[in-house]
């Protein structure tokens, strides 16, 4: 249903996006991930023939550069910066995006129902919340019915309620056959939406894997803060050097590298040795080993090299 080849977008001497190739075959979906400059929302607007590009583009078998408009009709289209009349009402404004886009007036009130927003048809735009806006954005990509769906950073200005209801909104659309290419830097999104990932970094490929995979790929260690009384510490540091974990202790509790897969396994060691964990949390998942060459252990903390 996407098929790209080879895709490269220069602004002038600096080239932002470098060869992408993917393909999403129909009800399938494919995750974008990277950091803000990777080159993902550049990819979406190539793809959709708002940029100039180097490569091959087919949506829904159309070539994009030979037969823009039939391409361009087989995708609902959901940027991350939306843009509405502000002075309109929620379903006037969908009735008017429905005509521009030659779709059933009708559609209109049925996709403010589906995205749960028809108790605010009547609402200005302009007083929706951020997350309002979003389901609202998603109603006007579904009005032509497209096969495909591109979303740029769905959730990106959204609680996690709101993460949590137009994931499992879009994870329902994917599984009434709609094909996703989505660009993301959530894990939850990925595992939610996506079977593959291509990882951009600086608009080349750095990975490409399954969406399974994604999280020991980028991030194959992670921390583990563990809270333990203070007359068993010594014990428990001592039962999790046995099980061969690397470990600091500070007055925040004890600070355990753990490979992905394995978070559990420190707990499982410390209560083998009959050592009561308090409480515990992953710290942020991408801290390194704090051991490693170029890295270095101050006061409290670890500080990667």
């Amino acid at each position: 249903m996407i098929a790209v080849q080879d895709l490269t977008v220069r602004f002038g001497s600096a080239t932002v996006l470098d060869g992408l190739a993917l393909d999403v075959p129909s009800g399938g979906g494919v995750a974008l991930w990277g950091t803000n400059g990777a080159g993902k929302t550049t990819a979406l607007r190539a793809m959709l023939g708002l940029l100039p590009f180097d490569g091959t583009v087919r949506l829904g078998g159309h070539d994009v550069r030979r037969d823009g408009r039939r391409a361009r009709a087989q995708v609902g289209y959901v940027p991350q910066q939306l843009a509405f009349w502000d002075d309109l009402g929620t379903l006037e404004c969908l009735q008017w995006l429905a005509r521009l886009r030659r779709a059933p007036i009708e559609r209109a009130a049925v996709l403010l129902e589906r995205v749960d927003l028809a108790q605010h048809g009547r609402k200005r735009v302009g007083e929706l919340s951020g997350g309002m806006k979003q389901r609202m954005a998603l109603a006007a990509a579904l009005l032509g019915d497209p096969p495909i769906l591109l979303l740029d950073e769905p959730t990106a200005n959204l609680d996690a309620a709101g993460r949590a209801d137009l994931l499992a909104l879009l994870a329902d659309l994917r599984g009434a056959g709609k094909t996703l290419l989505v660009t993301t830097h959530r894990l939850s999104e990925v595992q939610a939406l996506a079977d593959r990932v291509i990882v951009l970094e600086g608009g080349e490929v750095r990975l490409s894997c399954s969406a399974d995979a994604l999280e020991a790929a980028l991030y194959p260690f992670a921390t583990l803060r563990l809270v333990v009384a203070p007359a068993d510490e010594a014990a428990a540091l001592a039962a999790l050097a046995k099980s061969g974990f690397k470990t600091h202790a500070n007055r925040h509790g004890i600070l355990v590298r753990v490979a992905a897969g394995r978070r559990a396994a420190p707990v499982e060691a410390l209560l083998a040795a009959d050592v009561a964990v308090e409480d515990l949390w992953m710290e942020d998942h991408w801290i390194e080993d704090p051991r490693a060459e170029g890295s270095h252990v101050e006061g409290d903390a670890w500080t990667p090299g």
